[in-house]
């Protein structure tokens, strides 16, 4: 029962007893009423008091898929045959996640502000606290995110594959495409490599929804990097397939409005001048075709078929 979940100030190690766990709320800020606006923390804590492994969804709060991956990570380990802690945060952005929307209240968006600013606007001292009261404690980090409304994704990790232990994790999550991507600011991963703790961005799936196959291949990840550090002694689950390495990535945009077709599928390999959608006006007529300005693999792309001027197409990773 919600009632019986202790409240908190930040996280400490040691409100959790050793090799057990334990569900805490985190307090961040105050909402108009007065009331305190609470982060949920699951809590795993072993034999020992390294690694601190987080594992954190939902800072976009239409971000579903990482909710479940860190509900069942916690469900299924055994506190007594592990070593090391694990904090999973299924729900960062609380209230976006309540009106079902990607970006915070105040309409910015979390991953674009870390580490946020004590003495900011409401977004940035949202951010700052959530660094200060629970990240800064952790020595890794899985950041996990979906696609956003009115796009799909593959499976696809963004990593720094220049930094030995990020390239290690990215690669521990046998994903479809790992895009090379140095953490930049703004970003919860970018916050993390500030601090020296390895991060990784694990992009799962679609918007507003729990896919059930990309859901299991979340928990593999984050199952083979538990291995990986020995916080447990599970074998690492190799790849069926070698992920496709990205060197770098970038959408596609629209320069006109209208009605989009995509024709290209995720995962496919385009060729230089490729068609890959065509636009089309209210009527019916051809506006405009687009075509793969080199070739690559396809991430990404829009399925929403009404597109103004700047509307996303597709998103085109590019083989090392």
């Amino acid at each position: 029962m919600q009632e019986n979940i202790p409240t908190v100030l930040e996280f400490k190690i040691e409100d959790t007893p050793r090799n057990s766990k334990k569900l805490f709320w985190l307090r961040i800020i105050r909402d108009g009423l007065g009331n305190f606006v609470r982060i949920p923390l699951m809590v795993v804590r072993g034999k020992a008091d390294f690694p601190v492994l987080g594992v954190t969804a939902a800072v976009h709060g239409n971000e579903l898929n990482g909710v479940q991956v860190i509900q069942r990570i916690y469900d299924n380990l055994d506190a007594e045959d592990f070593e090391g802690v694990i904090v999973g945060i299924p729900v960062v952005n609380i209230p976006a996640y309540l009106r079902k929307t990607r970006r915070f209240e105040d309409g910015t968006d979390l991953n674009h502000i870390m580490p946020g600013k004590a003495d900011g606007n409401t977004s940035q001292v949202y951010a700052f606290r959530f660094i200060d009261r629970v990240v800064k404690s952790f020595d890794y980090l899985l950041d996990l995110h979906t696609a956003s409304p009115g796009r799909i994704n593959t499976y696809y990790v963004r990593a720094d594959m220049k930094h030995p232990t990020t390239r290690k994790l990215a690669l521990l999550q046998n994903p479809q495409i790992i895009v090379h991507n140095p953490p930049f600011d703004g970003t919860l991963r970018g916050a993390c490599h500030a601090m020296d703790i390895p991060a990784i961005t694990m992009e799962i799936g679609n918007p507003n929804v729990y896919q059930r196959k990309l859901i299991r291949s979340g928990v593999e990840g984050v199952d083979n990097v538990m291995s990986y550090l020995e916080m447990t002694d599970d074998e690492i689950d190799q790849p069926s397939t070698e992920p496709v390495i990205c060197k770098k990535s970038y959408w596609i945009y629209t320069d006109k409005g209208g009605l989009l077709t995509v024709y290209a599928e995720l995962m496919q390999m385009l060729d230089a001048g490729e068609h890959i959608a065509t636009l089309r006006d209210v009527f019916g007529r051809e506006i405009k075709k687009f075509y793969a300005p080199e070739a690559g693999i396809v991430i990404g792309k829009s399925t929403s078929p009404v597109n103004q001027s700047g509307g996303r197409v597709l998103h085109l990773g590019i083989l090392r």
